[in-house]
């Protein structure tokens, strides 16, 4: 996801766990369900004998292992809050800054360490290629039956979570004519102003901005490559700047045009308001793309009772309106406005965006990671 460098600020309760030292097993005196089943294969909370005894488990084992979230990013600070607030339960985040790869690597590098992370937050495509690696524990949560069949792995190895379109972002005090689509990228008005969060062979959110740009000049959901010789003409031109867009690089001028999800974009909007930043956000036209994050637990979770919690947490009505108030689209909206425990007034601040939303299929993603990992560092280089 990039969760690039940088992206966090104020990161309170976040654990920084060493990246190099070696990592000992696991004490695991007892894993075992209410149910007598081993809590690492555990596909629901009736395999633990119910909800409550689920949450006795994960409260013994007292900690969750995560990878790259930052507090700033869909309000994971306040999911990260609540969850510890809840159940005692407390949260280690490890590289809060670090990409969907970084993740993958880390499930990978350390298979039986206590230092693995429990479960993890990735784009799509990276969780559609770690559940082709059988990295993943597969676990329905409660609300399981409410995500979109084209949101969820039917082996519920993964299922989607939060997500948004791709926007472009603009700090209106350093842009004259801020851009609203991706065919205004290319004047020459924006020289070295436009930026994408993260490389997209590592990061969701650039991954999904090159799709968009794909879809904007002639691709589609099939087809990249006409995104990545966008990105390539933007380096031509001088547009297009190799920084990696944060919060950070917005405020110094580095980035004052990024193209990034909405629900960031409009995160950052609020964050700027009291720092002299004028940002701007448009969906553009040319490029609708949107996309969702994924859940995933990992295979062998230190944790597994905490990882498991996790999720029924995330997938509650009081978790999915969290990631709600922080511009993100919960991908059990449609579900909880026709329960009536949506959050109305977050949802009424969610940027506005006409029509139906396509999602590309397993086999779509595969291609366009090919394709990216051919093609991208050739046509921005130099």
């Amino acid at each position: 996801m990039p969760r690039n460098a940088c992206l966090a600020g104020c990161l309170a309760v976040v654990a920084a766990l060493t990246l190099t030292a070696c990592g000992a097993a696991p004490e695991k005196a007892d894993n075992k369900t209410a149910t007598g089943k081993d809590a690492a294969t555990a596909t629901s909370a009736a395999d633990f004998g119910g909800m409550e005894a689920l949450v006795e488990a994960a409260k013994k084992e007292g900690v969750l292992h995560a990878m790259a979230l930052p507090r700033d990013w869909a309000n994971y600070g306040a999911l990260i809050d609540g969850f510890t607030q809840k159940y005692g339960i407390k949260v280690e985040v490890e590289n809060p800054d670090g990409s969907s790869q970084d993740e993958i690597n880390a499930v990978t590098g350390r298979k039986g360490q206590d230092r693995a992370p429990d479960v993890l937050d990735l784009g799509t495509s990276f969780a559609v290629s770690g559940a082709q690696q059988d990295l993943f524990a597969p676990y329905r949560v409660a609300s399981f039956g409410d995500i979109p069949s084209a949101q969820r792995d039917d082996q519920a190895r993964w299922y989607n979570d939060y997500g948004g379109y791709i926007s472009i972002g603009c700090d209106a005090g350093r842009v004259k004519n801020c851009p609203t689509t991706f065919k205004d990228l290319l004047k020459p008005e924006y020289k070295g102003q436009v930026a994408l969060n993260g490389n997209p062979t590592k990061s969701g959110s650039a991954f999904g901005g090159v799709y968009a740009a794909a879809l904007a000049n002639g691709g589609s959901l099939d087809d990249i490559q006409p995104g990545v010789d966008f990105f390539g003409q933007l380096k031509k031109n001088g547009n297009y700047t190799p920084v990696e867009s944060t919060p950070a690089t917005v405020e110094k001028g580095e980035t004052p045009i990024s193209i990034d999800w909405d629900y960031l974009n409009a995160g950052y909007a609020d964050q700027f308001k009291g720092k002299g930043v004028d940002w701007k956000v448009a969906v553009p036209e040319d490029g609708k793309y949107a996309q969702y994050y994924a859940q995933a637990i990992n295979k062998d979770a230190p944790h597994p009772a905490a990882a498991r919690l996790w999720q029924e947490w995330l997938y509650s009505a009081e978790g999915q309106n969290l990631w709600l108030k922080g511009y993100a689209r919960p991908v059990l909206m449609a579900a909880m406005e026709g329960a009536g425990t949506l959050d109305k007034a977050a949802a009424a601040k969610l940027p506005q965006v006409s029509g139906t939303p396509a999602f590309p299929t397993e086999a779509q993603q595969t291609k366009a990671k090919g394709v990216l990992a051919q093609s991208w560092a050739k046509a921005v280089a130099g």
